[in-house]
């Protein structure tokens, strides 16, 4: 059995933050993001992770003709669930009306989707489930620190769902490359965003994160490389098989160094950090919904996928995509209605950032 992509849904929240909306407040400017990332804006949500997860996972279903019913299984892929007990995709399971699916979260930072797609597609294959609705969706304008010019640019909130069915079809991820680069695990952090905090450090806990960019930048294009390179080893493929290629959606310039290095041309490449910033878990699925939208994949396509993230963990998959392109339907799934700008959402962090670095 493999497992088909069926449908597909995304959800960016309404208040967008601009480059210059954040240069209003930091020492930066819209010429000097986008040269460095690629990043024109991003998208600041002011409902949580589990409630974008809803209206894309509708949206996808509807796309997909399918009924929650019919799910048998929800992977929410994501570093910012709503609470760690219970899991936040029981919350989704319950909102959507899937009845007969049991669900669980999965968090490798940015590579979150990528993997919940392999574990969905894998479980399927192995024929214990025929239906997955699997979930890349983030919240991480909660972490960030508007004190810190060198990752506070760089991300958005949002992300989508896809829905995957058994098929004897040669369709779907047909393999993937999973791994983790050694000894990079404090590339990327975030101290204190756990349980293992000294009781007596809790009163002054603040989050920040601490981000290596030269060396993330270094070795998440090694590590990606590599992926992909066994992934298309393993399959047979060639780099000259490979029809369009949707990379993370982390800087314009990773996603061009790495093109370059697999030959692919980067009209084959789908780049949309301009208009969503990183949205870790999202990027991928946001990214192959906005690629349909535009036409740009066509049916029976082979593609390519790759991912980095905290860990570093890292992964590569190949895709081959059906004959549908189009929705079969759509849903009047929406977020509830934003009063607020995006400035004003982030406002009680700008403060307590201004707060935290005046007494350090």
């Amino acid at each position: 059995m493999h497992a088909e992509i069926i449908g597909w849904g995304k959800c960016a929240p309404p208040a967008v933050l601009t480059n210059d909306d954040i240069a209003s407040f930091m020492d930066t400017s819209d010429e000097w993001i986008y040269s460095r990332t690629g990043i024109r804006q991003r998208h600041v949500s002011h409902v949580p992770c589990s409630e974008m997860a809803r209206v894309a996972s509708e949206r996808a279903l509807a796309c997909a003709g399918v009924d929650a019913s019919e799910l048998d299984l929800v992977i929410l892929g994501s570093t910012t669930p709503n609470e760690v007990i219970p899991n936040s995709a029981s919350i989704v399971v319950n909102e959507i009306g899937a009845t007969n699916a049991t669900g669980f979260d999965l968090n490798s930072a940015c590579t979150s989707f990528l993997y919940s797609l392999n574990v969905a597609t894998d479980m399927i294959k192995a024929g214990s489930i025929k239906t997955a609705l699997v979930i890349g969706m983030e919240k991480a304008s909660r972490f960030m620190d508007w004190g810190r010019r060198d990752s506070a640019v760089l991300f958005g909130d949002g992300g989508g769902a896809v829905v995957l069915r058994a098929t004897e079809d040669e369709l779907g991820l047909l393999d993937a490359k999973l791994n983790i680069v050694p000894n990079t695990r404090e590339m990327i952090h975030i101290p204190n965003w756990g349980m293992d905090i000294p009781n007596e450090e809790l009163k002054d806990v603040y989050y920040s994160i601490n981000f290596m960019g030269q060396d993330i930048f270094k070795n998440a294009v090694r590590g990606m490389n590599e992926a992909c390179d066994a992934v298309l080893e393993r399959t047979g493929f060639a780099k000259e098989d490979i029809d369009f290629f949707v990379p993370h959606q982390a800087n314009v310039r990773i996603i061009q160094t790495l093109a370059h290095r697999m030959k692919f041309d980067m009209d084959n490449v789908m780049v949309c950090v301009d208009k969503y910033a990183n949205t870790s878990a999202g990027t991928i699925p946001l990214a192959l919904c906005d690629a349909l939208e535009a036409g740009r994949i066509k049916p029976g396509m082979t593609m390519l996928t790759a991912s980095f993230g905290a860990g570093l963990t890292c992964g590569a998959g190949l895709i081959r995509w059906g004959n549908r392109v189009t929705p079969i339907g759509e849903s009047d799934a929406e977020l509830p209605p934003c009063n607020q700008t995006a400035l004003e959402i982030i406002q009680p962090a700008i403060e307590g950032a201004k707060e935290h670095y005046k007494k350090r």
